[in-house]
């Protein structure tokens, strides 16, 4: 007659005694994976932002002191004479108004040009399409200042010399923003847009009432980008107006150079001062810059 032993059962209470008796090597060595990482990020962050921190310091020395030795970070008198002498000695605000009026101009339609062109490329199958992005692709591989001359002599016969459409029109159309939302349009599913096309949505309704809205993120990301490169272009305008009435920043900026001699404090003044529109501009949109969730609208 033989016997068989029946397993005991496992009691719960000493399985979970024994997985807190496990060592749980796995989160000091993530942590200690991250400090070498984080190290270099604040290196690099400190390299980025002492030229900075320095520049707008600087702003606020007289201009005695720029080049006295020992060179200091801090101001010892700090001042605002190069601030307030910047922004008499140049029409500022005249300057102010007109760069922003090409900004916001130009970067509506940067945007809204971008985003048509990278839907039609991104989700339509044509041929003529690939060749099209391709040839979009092929500009970056130029340099800007080989396409000035070109530009120069399409809007000058345009009759848009000394214009604001002169420095508008020829910065809409960007390669980057074409790629920025061909790429985003890529990653949004085609089952989306095949259910939309059964409920019987057009394709003018499906790109404005669906794609728009989930593009929200690329939008905004080529908003501040597109608005920072208009604000900081000085080669382009300078070509293209000779009305002082009509100069940017950027020209403004330049007009406070003199000929003989520079004087360091009105020009770091009118610096920071050009420098705080696109940090207001950076500060107020970027909580908006965050990833869409594109298969809202799909079922698993």
């Amino acid at each position: 007659m033989t016997t068989t032993d029946t397993p005991r059962p496992i009691k719960a209470d000493s399985v979970r005694a024994r997985s807190k008796r496990r060592p749980r090597s796995g989160g000091s060595g993530g942590l200690r994976s991250a400090v070498p990482a984080t190290t270099l990020l604040w290196i690099l962050a400190a390299l980025y932002g002492l030229p900075v921190l320095w520049f707008v310091l600087s702003s606020f020395k007289p201009a005695g002191d720029l080049f006295s030795l020992p060179l200091t970070v801090l101001p010892h008198n700090p001042t605002l004479s190069g601030y307030e002498a910047a922004w008499d000695s140049a029409n500022f605000s005249q300057y102010f108004i007109n760069t922003t009026i090409v900004c916001v101009i130009t970067t509506i339609l940067t945007v809204g040009a971008s985003c048509c062109t990278g839907y039609a490329l991104a989700k339509y199958d044509n041929k003529w399409l690939k060749v099209f992005f391709l040839c979009i692709l092929a500009t970056t591989m130029l340099p800007s200042e080989v396409m000035l001359a070109p530009e120069f002599l399409v809007v000058r016969d345009l009759g848009l010399y000394n214009s604001f459409g002169g420095i508008i029109l020829p910065a809409v159309l960007t390669a980057t923003g074409c790629f920025m939302f061909r790429q985003f349009f890529l990653t949004v599913p085609d089952e989306l847009i095949e259910a939309a096309r059964i409920d019987g949505a057009r394709e003018l309704s499906i790109f404005l009432r669906i794609m728009v809205p989930i593009s929200r993120p690329i939008m905004l990301t080529l908003a501040i980008l597109s608005f920072q490169w208009r604000w900081n272009d000085y080669i382009w305008p300078l070509l293209m107006l000779n009305d002082p009435d009509k100069f940017t920043v950027q020209i403004g900026i330049q007009s406070l150079v003199g000929a003989q001699n520079i004087n360091w404090s009105v020009l770091l003044g009118g610096s920071v001062i050009s420098m705080i529109p696109l940090i207001l501009v950076f500060l107020v949109f970027q909580r908006y810059v965050m990833s869409a969730d594109i298969n809202a609208g799909l079922k698993d």
